[in-house]
């Protein structure tokens, strides 16, 4: 077997490293980026020996985000809230670059040009959008499910909705906020002409290299959280009983910045719990203002002796002049057992029957008298016979 000299298998792999590089380097520059457009285009990034530079335009997507419909929200829903993005980027100028015209005939070249800064308009195309919702505050919730949302084109003076369920937590202050929308897209950024040097590459049928630029930013929604009372019960005073019927406060406060107006207290029993006026009128109830509603409640004789929890709402008009009720809250009652005393019946009875024992006993012993005086006699008798 020969030996191949050492300088020979060096100068060898040399020559091998260089060749693979310079393929490495065509794939790279001459393969598709993107793909075919609509026209039929191919998307591919050339050296500057293959293309001419004729225009550069100024100009790209500008992406705006909205809420639509009524931006104010209210405390405690879950919204399916519909965030529609526009695009309004507009194409501000054009500029002719000195790029070296000797690859292209005189007599077509003006015709080429004019074609290339018409593929340049497209630069205020937004393409492969991804925006996901977010929320900067503890008291607003996104859900996770279907956040990432796509659009796979967005052209100038086009808009497209987008679909995000978000949870208002009960305790919102009320006033504005801000939903964050990081966005995440590409444009393109250039235009040049192939030229016919391409075919020294082996690229064919392609008229147009494209560069694209990826642009990520965040844009901010604003919402509102509407105001209005909130309630909750301070304070339970009195006991049920066990077959009795008794009377229960309960005190109600508004905890938030509206008055509620023609307030209405509702409890909802059941059994062994029951009552005949389950409504009572409050009034208005101012911010930080507690109202307190008397209802009589009866329990069954076998109720189970245990705190109960009733339900409880506060019905009011609200200061757009509407209808609205509170959310539900706990009033918490104890029941005590019934105390243990006799009734007059039983007491009667009781008598009647200490009676005819006392009624027994004098009869039995005034028998046993008789009948000690009698044999005395007898005795007495006897001896006298004697």
């Amino acid at each position: 077997m020969t030996r191949v000299p050492r300088k020979l298998r060096q100068k060898m792999i040399k020559k091998v490293t260089s060749f693979a590089l310079i393929l490495l380097i065509v794939s790279v520059t001459a393969l598709p980026a993107l793909g075919d457009d609509d026209d039929e285009t191919n998307f591919i990034v050339l050296d500057q020996g293959s293309t001419v530079d004729y225009y550069k335009s100024y100009g790209e997507p500008i992406i705006r985000a909205s809420v639509t419909g009524d931006p104010e929200l209210t405390r405690g829903e879950t919204v399916d809230l519909k965030v529609k993005i526009a695009n309004t980027g507009v194409i501000d100028g054009f500029k002719r670059l000195n790029a070296n015209q000797k690859r292209i005939n005189d007599s077509t070249e003006e015709t080429v040009a004019l074609a290339e800064m018409e593929e340049e308009e497209e630069a205020t195309t937004a393409k492969d959008i991804e925006a996901t919702l977010r929320s900067e505050t503890k008291y607003i919730e996104v859900e996770s499910t279907a956040n990432l949302q796509s659009v796979e084109e967005l052209e100038t003076g086009d808009t497209e909705t987008l679909s995000y369920t978000i949870k208002i937590d009960s305790d919102t202050p009320a006033g504005n906020y801000e939903l964050l929308l990081p966005v995440s897209y590409q444009y393109q950024a250039n235009v040049k002409t192939v030229t016919a040097d391409a075919i020294n590459l082996g690229i064919t049928g392609v008229e147009y290299s494209r560069v694209y630029e990826t642009k990520n930013e965040t844009l901010r929604i604003p919402i509102s959280v509407k105001s209005g009372p909130k309630f909750k019960v301070t304070n339970v005073t009195g006991n049920l009983v066990q077959g009795e019927s008794k009377l229960i406060n309960v005190t109600y406060k508004n905890t938030r910045e509206e008055v509620a107006k023609d307030a209405l207290a509702r409890i909802i029993v059941m059994s062994p719990l029951s009552t005949e006026k389950s409504i009572v009128r409050l009034g208005d109830i101012g911010p930080g203002e507690e109202k307190t509603a008397s209802f009589e409640i009866s329990a069954d004789q076998e109720a189970l002796v245990k705190n109960y929890g009733i339900n409880s709402e506060i019905k009011y008009i609200d200061e757009d002049g509407e209808t609205s009720f509170s959310e539900s809250m706990k009033v918490h009652i104890p029941l005590k057992a019934t105390e243990k005393k006799f009734s007059i019946t039983g007491i009667a009875i009781i008598l009647i029957i200490v009676i005819a024992l006392y009624q027994i006993i004098n009869v039995h012993r005034k028998r046993n008298q008789n009948d000690e005086n009698a044999s005395n006699d007898e005795n007495a008798s006897g001896d006298e016979n004697e």
